[in-house]
């Protein structure tokens, strides 16, 4: 029987004049990768936020499958945003166990999941280096380890391959579809509809705001009667994509908003007086 483990039901979301997204309804079941594709500005990061408890709908709730509001739960999250947030002057083994310990988890238990799925993402040997000298490949593997050391219900990725080498991307796209096989449930955002194909059970389009398309790559052909996910999502996003508005001017604020739900402030009296990377 398919267990749901996110439910958003009517969900929409205004900035000021602007409707960024308009009303959702959609279900995050157990054991799935669930790829939200869309261009820039479609709408994706800010369903994520929605998601992930950052942002409180303009109507609408998102609720876990105990019926409480995603936002008092995010323990049962686990995040990568498009921005890591990692602490330069610690290590990238103290950066996650900072994290899991905000989580209420015990250093044995948060070292254990690190030490298993580093071995994965061949990071094993850099969890003692500090994360200053990282290439962005390796700063987004320590993020998602961060992500994934307190054993949370769901996993939300923004963009996890963004920036990364040929290598790293398909490392982490192996690792995602190892959870999925284990039991674990994704949520993928991406604008490459060859990447959701490799890794998405199910593919949730987004554009201009709305909900185009839901369903496994098979469904969305054969809705679209057409032959490949190129063909498809064309077919579903003929209308001209709007200009990307819902972070005009408050990208800074947001994504320091972001990195302090999920990464903590440590005191400048720890760090030497550099809190972040």
């Amino acid at each position: 029987m398919v267990k749901t483990l996110l439910s958003l039901k009517g969900v929409s979301k205004k900035f000021g004049d602007i409707q960024a997204l308009k009303p959702i309804d959609l279900d995050i079941n157990s054991g799935e990768i669930v790829g939200l594709v869309g261009s820039n500005g479609a709408g994706k990061t800010t369903l994520l936020r929605l998601m992930a408890g950052v942002y409180n709908p303009t109507a609408g709730s998102v609720q876990l499958s105990n019926g409480q509001p995603v936002s008092s739960m995010r323990h049962e999250l686990g995040v990568v945003p498009e921005s890591t947030g990692l602490y330069s002057r610690l290590t990238a083994w103290e950066n996650i166990r900072y994290h899991s310990r905000m989580h209420g988890v015990l250093d044995a238990t948060s070292w254990a999941r690190t030490e298993k799925f580093a071995d994965h993402l061949d990071m094993k040997d850099h969890l003692g280096r500090h994360t200053k000298g990282f290439s962005r490949g390796m700063k987004q593997k320590t993020a998602l380890l961060r992500a994934l050391a307190h054993g949370p219900s769901i996993l939300l990725l923004d963009e996890p391959t963004a920036g990364l080498d040929i290598t790293s991307a398909r490392t982490v796209r192996a690792l995602v579809r190892q959870l999925r096989d284990e039991g674990g449930t994704v949520i993928y955002s991406t604008h490459h509809l060859s990447e959701a194909e490799q890794v998405c059970d199910r593919i949730v389009i987004i554009h201009n705001g709305e909900l185009r398309a839901d369903g496994s790559p098979s469904k969305l052909l054969e809705s679209t009667t057409t032959h490949s996910l190129e063909d498809a999502y064309v077919s579903l996003t003929q209308d001209q994509a709007r200009t990307r508005k819902e972070d005009e001017d408050r990208e800074s604020t947001f994504s320091k908003w972001w990195r302090s739900l999920f990464t903590p402030r440590i005191p400048s009296s720890i760090l030497g007086g550099e809190e972040s990377e």
